[in-house]
């Protein structure tokens, strides 16, 4: 497993071409691994939230925890 990297949603939105308000929405949707809050600002773990865009994108299930998703990462990294 990887270290997660913390982003925002506007942060995580303008690295996966997306709006802050659809990374708010898988957050929600996929209940994405949330590493804590600064002032009003909620931080998203970037891995989780790529892994996400990148079922989305193939038209594959999204794994229904952050756990699962990290495994999948972990697969993909024992493949390559």
């Amino acid at each position: 497993m990887t270290s997660p990297e913390p982003v925002t949603a506007a942060t995580a939105g303008r690295r996966l071409g997306k709006t802050p308000a659809t990374i708010r929405k898988w957050a929600e949707r996929y209940h994405a691994a949330q590493l804590g809050r600064q002032n009003r600002a909620v931080y998203y773990d970037f891995g989780d939230l790529a892994t996400i865009d990148a079922c989305i994108h193939r038209g594959d299930p999204v794994p229904a925890t952050p756990a699962d998703r990290d495994q999948l990462r972990a697969g993909y990294r024992n493949a390559a």
